[in-house]
């Protein structure tokens, strides 16, 4: 059985890792015959929002791996304590925590750098040859990891955002809703979400095809883990 990564970055769209994005990628890849492993960096978040007013909650602190937990159902590692060779394929839902706490893309742009668990397990990831997958805005954590690479992303077709990415020396690739974008050479799988998605269901259809292509690419040589 395949077994895939899921790095997730808290839970709540705007301050954690998206949840709509997160729950169809698990679904997606349970409905496919895959091994999960959840995982979450044991840090505190950049902020806490809530989520009704979408006001920063002064005064109020969350732990990332606790709130991915969450999502997890309360089976997830801490980053820490992964090992490339614990997954054949990695998977990264959107959400601003990609952005916020993964990262801090959202403060720093092109100048952002990844928390260190999760750079180490991207830039292991990359040099097994094992495939990943990025969704939304966490294509921002591969353009920091492989700053200057020339690597292929998409975040849809944002041109502010895709700015930022090329400022970190990589290539973006406008790509619809529904589709991904393959980089060949590097095994990295990326697709809008709800970086240009409207409704549910076209996040879904992303996500699904960018799962199925993940699946696909592991089938093609990657010895399953563990």
């Amino acid at each position: 059985m395949v077994k895939v990564g899921v790095c997730l970055s808290g839970c709540g769209v705007f301050d954690g890792a998206e949840i709509h994005e997160a729950v169809i990628t698990l679904l997606a890849l349970d409905r496919a015959g895959a091994e999960v492993l959840c995982f979450a960096p044991n840090v505190e978040q950049m902020h806490v929002v809530n989520h009704h007013s979408g006001e920063v909650a002064e005064g109020e602190s969350r732990n990332v791996l606790v709130e991915a937990a969450r999502i997890a159902r309360g089976q997830i590692q801490d980053a820490a304590e992964v090992q490339v060779g614990d997954f054949d394929a990695l998977i990264f839902p959107g959400g601003f925590g990609a952005a916020k706490n993964l990262s801090n893309f959202a403060v720093s742009g092109a100048e952002a750098r990844v928390e260190p668990e999760v750079a180490r397990l991207v830039e292991a990831t990359v040099a097994a040859g094992k495939p990943i997958g990025f969704e939304c805005i966490s294509p921002a954590i591969c353009a920091s990891v492989l700053r200057g690479s020339g690597v292929e992303l998409t975040i849809g077709s944002d041109a502010d955002t895709a700015s930022a990415l090329e400022a970190m020396g990589v290539k973006h690739v406008a790509c619809p809703v529904r589709d991904v974008h393959v980089d060949e050479g590097r095994n990295i799988v990326s697709t809008p979400a709800y970086m240009l998605a409207g409704s549910i269901s076209e996040a879904a259809d992303g996500i699904e095809k960018l799962v199925q292509t993940v699946l696909a690419r592991c089938a093609q040589g990657v010895t399953p883990a563990g």
